[in-house]
């Protein structure tokens, strides 16, 4: 897991920083839209992030001679107030592009307006497939390993396993649909006699975890398959452990090793369950671990999933203006296409067929350790890995 170092991500080749020139006063303003108080928990290490990596940018020289700075906007966890906040970010506070969102319908919806104004917006960590896909346009990028590659990754888990009879628990909307989607597509083309024998689809933070749990129990699968998150996977882990659901079972989770959702469930937290998330406490060398103890030193705290987003977020944004040259919509539009760049996790490219980055996940086991829930036995998966074909992505995304 050696990477380049933290120091050399931030001024190397890949961001083409004018190292140790002092900035102009005018910044490059970023229009930053998220649910800042409705999803505290997990916003709140995402600006983390970006504001670590700002202000290193920043003494590093900035961008194009300037220095970068994120205006930040709290959309309630409303589509509607993130159109109407990015429109005020775009006419009146001088952005010259957007990014942020972590629900996927808001992200979504930023992004239908990002194409229709032709501006720029890195979808940083919503994770519809949508975005990139079948709603897909020329002004929309993303940057966190999508839906579809970290369902993939589980699915290669799975199908090394002898478990057969398969059932499925998501919220009922985009996320979570597209999650069982793209778990059941990869699962089936490794091991086509599995079968999925219950779907429960809980609403969206307002999961009846006793109901989902008796649900799953009858339909008698071999293995489960579990996309809740947040407050409904605590309330979902706690149900199915009262109840044995978990015993003697195969247990996969989307996103269910994050800090975010794991470190609340304290000692409650399964063991056992093959999950993506992020493992900070492991690591012990290169990039991996710079990033780790510059985030610590300068915000007292570890990092959590989110905290690598909003950092990579920053980055991002950094290396596409330098390589613009300018703060053009269409310029910073061109440079993203292809745009490559190193970070704390490795190398990144946003593809050009469809603008999703290669960023990937971390894979492994969950385990108690001193009463807290960690992921053992885990590994980097380079997302460009677990990405469908050229071709399926040509037919899934609208033609230009």
């Amino acid at each position: 897991m050696k990477r380049k170092t933290f120091l050399a991500t931030v001024v190397g080749a890949a961001l083409a920083l004018t190292a140790f020139e002092a900035p102009a006063q005018e910044p490059i303003k970023i229009g930053e839209i998220n649910h800042f108080k409705r999803m505290a928990a997990f916003a709140e290490p995402y600006r983390m992030g970006v504001e670590l990596a700002v202000e290193q940018i920043n003494e590093a020289g900035g961008v194009l001679g300037r220095p970068l700075e994120f205006i930040y906007r709290d959309d309630q966890g409303e589509p509607g107030e993130a159109v109407k906040i990015a429109e005020e970010l775009m006419t009146r506070e001088g952005t010259v592009m957007l990014t942020g969102a972590i629900l996927s319908n808001i992200g979504l919806a930023i992004s239908s307006l990002a194409a229709e104004k032709h501006y720029v917006y890195l979808a940083s960590e919503p994770l519809a497939d949508a975005l990139v896909w079948d709603k897909g346009n020329d002004w929309t990028f993303r940057l966190r390993t999508s839906t579809y590659m970290q369902a993939a990754m589980l699915a290669e888990e799975a199908a090394k396993t002898d478990a057969i009879r398969y059932a499925t628990i998501a919220p009922n909307y985009a996320y979570g649909k597209d999650a069982v989607a793209a778990f059941k597509e990869n699962l089936l083309a490794l091991k086509p006699e599995v079968e999925f024998v219950a779907e429960q689809w809980p609403p969206l933070f307002k999961i009846d975890a006793g109901a989902e749990v008796q649900a799953l129990e009858r339909a008698k699968p071999d293995a489960i398959y579990n996309v809740t998150f947040a407050g409904d996977l605590a309330k979902f882990v706690r149900e199915g452990t009262t109840r044995g659901l978990f015993d003697g079972r195969k247990l996969y989770g989307l996103l269910s090793g994050e800090p975010e959702y794991l470190d609340p469930l304290g000692a409650e937290a399964p063991e056992g369950w093959i999950v993506t998330g992020f493992p900070w406490y492991g690591f012990d060398e290169g990039a991996e671990k710079d990033f780790v103890n510059a985030y610590q030193a300068r915000w007292d705290d570890y990092p959590r999933n989110g905290s690598i987003v909003g950092y990579n977020t920053a980055l991002s944004v950094a290396a596409a203006i330098e390589k613009a040259g300018s703060t053009e919509a269409e310029a910073i539009r061109e440079a993203f296409v292809g745009l490559e760049l190193d970070t704390p996790v490795g190398p990144v490219t946003y593809r050009e067929i469809d603008h999703q980055s290669t960023m990937g996940a971390f894979v492994g086991t969950t385990a108690l350790r001193d009463g807290e829930g960690v992921m053992i036995d885990w590994e980097y998966r380079d997302g460009a890995d677990y990405l469908p074909s050229d071709d399926v992505v040509r037919e899934m995304r609208p033609a230009k």
